[in-house]
């Protein structure tokens, strides 16, 4: 029996993660609107069955994608974490990998649903929870990264600063290639940081 149902297991994880992928994929392209439980077990290549099964509706499903998101952006950190220097150009690393984190498809997928859920109070309802545990985690994770005393005045400020503006310039991002100012920005900003977080007591 053991052997039957590892596969069986095996097979459902790889279903979900198909659907999930679809659809944040699908959510990027088409917008929450224009995106069905159908569509997206279309384009996972799962039957409509199959895909309500393991989400019968988009909100379980956003839930879901949400949740993938967020330990992506989480996991790619940390794989990138063991080839950190330490001083000053650590710190500079460290705002490079964060700032490039709101970039591309996922990004804009996350977009379409939280453009959505400013007025779709049922998608809101899933979100923001979500969004919450997400963000916390990144700080957490950034915090680590950076090596600092979360602590210390300010310095919790400045990490939730770094955060946000990641996200402004994935939104800078999304019309056009911001790909050499961003750069400008990480090493200005990361001048800052190393600027502020080098004072002995207050910030």
């Amino acid at each position: 029996m053991t052997g039957v149902r590892e596969p069986q297991q095996e097979r459902s994880r790889t279903t979900r993660r198909r659907l999930i992928e679809a659809a944040l994929d699908s959510f990027g392209e088409h917008g929450w609107h224009g995106v069905t439980v159908a569509v997206i077990a279309e384009r996972a290549g799962v039957s409509r069955g199959a895909a309500q099964h393991h989400f019968p509706t988009r909100e379980t499903l956003v839930a879901a994608a949400v949740d993938l998101l967020g330990e992506a952006q989480i996991d790619e950190l940390r794989a990138r974490a063991a080839d950190l220097p330490s001083g000053s150009s650590r710190i500079e690393r460290v705002v490079e990998m964060v700032l490039n984190l709101y970039t591309g498809p996922l990004f804009r997928a996350a977009l379409q649903l939280w453009a959505v859920a400013a007025t779709d109070e049922a998608l809101r309802d899933v979100l923001v929870p979500l969004e919450a545990r997400v963000g916390r985690e990144a700080h957490r994770v950034t915090v680590e990264l950076l090596d600092v005393d979360e602590t210390r005045t300010g310095v919790r400020e400045l990490v939730q600063a770094t955060l946000d503006l990641a996200r402004g310039l994935g939104l800078a991002n999304l019309l056009t290639d911001d790909t050499r100012r961003r750069r400008q920005i990480v090493r200005e900003w990361a001048q800052t940081l190393e600027l502020r977080l080098a004072g002995t007591s207050e910030l």
